[in-house]
């Protein structure tokens, strides 16, 4: 038995009926057509604009105690709800409204010689679970995401974001309500007690997938001690590679965005490899670049002979700092980037900076990741850059779905067989 708000609560029972609920709300969830779905986000978004100051005051609450808490500088950034960020979540639930439902689509016909007609079609999930940390605009993408994909939702947001996860869910809730959507289709974990995470992750009979947003020991927790399937999320540690043919002012530029743009979240450079042939020139560029904007380096032994750095250790190359933070390595080739890449990357996003054709097909061919780019920054990946709407999270593993998560990656298929008398 736990207290919550001084009431004492059994946290297993908790879970239980939120689970229940869902799961009913499911059912109806299920079937709501399109234009009703699309009501309630544009509900939701208007909703979200007409109670700003509402939001920033909870929000005001959560980010004062991660100040106490000592939340670092980046943490407290995702944590933040500002008026813009408010505006970027309410116009994410419009641009969601404004996407395809995937709901009933049509992805392949096939009339077999007995004159049976099989259909795949595009179905929800079902009853997603999400549970993730810091960022309190991860409530408002699920939820406009699970709604216009037909799921219904229970979320379990981080405790240093208690008081702005709620009343972002109270407010996109009572919307819904408004537009005919069924009651408990959204659902906020509202103690912060970590037994209901224990618990959220034992519901197989009421949640269909539980997907993690937050940091490699959130992630993992949920993976090993998960027996609801799991979509792998979020870890990235990125890389860029500066081959010996790439353009300075491109590779700055585009260093300078992936690793200082939003440095605490997962699509942001945590390493940076340059070629041997070009270390002389580009290491005290790039060093002066990063270092009057903050960013504290550590390299290698190679690196350390061209610019005045910390000596990088084998948990830096591992790392997922999300901060002000980058390690530095120089190789001798692309096949050394690649090889390196592959022991310590997370299979999230990569990218190489070339002028040279035959390594970028090397790179785009030999990496594995969800995304791999070209003279291009890891920033990209991201549902709404992608032309998604919004996403669920980064994909990072390879069954189901990979890469940014968007409308179709929260649904299944289902077959749909027609008959006028056949028999086996």
């Amino acid at each position: 038995m736990r207290l919550i708000r001084g009431v004492k609560m059994d946290i297993k029972n908790y879970m239980l009926n939120m689970g229940t609920k869902a799961k009913k709300a499911s059912k109806k969830m299920s079937t709501i057509d399109t234009n009703t779905k699309n009501k309630a986000l544009e509900l939701m978004s208007k909703a979200l604009l007409e109670n700003k100051e509402k939001i920033i005051s909870a929000n005001k609450k959560d980010m004062d105690n991660g100040k106490k808490n000592n939340l670092s500088k980046a943490k407290l950034d995702r944590l933040l709800l500002d008026e813009k960020r408010i505006n970027s979540m309410a116009n994410g639930l419009k641009k969601i409204s404004n996407l395809p439902d995937p709901v009933g689509e049509g992805i392949k016909t096939i009339k077999r010689p007995n004159n049976l007609i099989i259909n795949k079609i595009r179905v929800p999930l079902g009853v997603l679970g999400i549970i993730y940390e810091s960022r309190p605009n991860v409530t408002v993408d699920a939820v406009g995401l699970c709604i216009k994909s037909g799921n219904t939702v229970i979320l379990r947001g981080g405790s240093e974001a208690i008081h702005s996860n709620k009343i972002l869910t109270d407010i996109i809730y009572k919307a819904s309500l408004k537009a005919g959507l069924p009651e408990n289709s959204i659902q906020l974990v509202e103690t912060t007690d970590r037994e209901a995470v224990k618990f959220m992750m034992q519901l197989n009979d009421y949640i269909d997938v539980l997907i993690p947003r937050g940091g490699k020991g959130l992630i993992q927790a949920v993976v090993n001690n998960s027996t609801v399937p799991v979509i792998e999320t979020g870890v990235g540690n990125c890389h860029i590679f500066i081959d010996d043919t790439a353009d300075f002012n491109m590779a700055e530029k585009i260093i300078i965005n992936a690793k200082t743009q939003r440095p605490a979240v997962c699509n942001t450079m945590e390493t940076l490899l340059v070629h041997k042939d070009i270390k002389d020139k580009f290491l005290p560029i790039i060093k002066r670049s990063l270092t009057d904007l903050g960013v504290e380096l550590v390299g290698c032994e190679k690196t350390k002979d061209i610019i005045d750095v910390d000596k990088a250790t084998e948990k830096d190359w591992a790392n997922e700092y999300l901060d002000l933070k980058l390690a530095i390595k120089v190789v001798d080739s692309i096949d050394e980037a690649i090889d390196h890449i592959y022991e310590y990357g997370t299979k999230h996003s990569e990218s190489i900076i070339t002028n040279n054709y035959e390594n970028s097909q090397k790179f785009h061919k030999e990496i594995d990741a969800a995304a791999v780019y070209v003279n291009a920054s890891t920033r990209f990946t991201d549902g709404e850059r992608y032309g998604l709407g919004a996403e669920i999270g980064i994909s990072t593993q390879k069954l189901h779905a990979r890469g940014p998560m968007g409308l179709k990656e929260l649904t299944t298929v289902k077959y749909t067989v027609f008959g006028d008398g056949q028999i086996s």
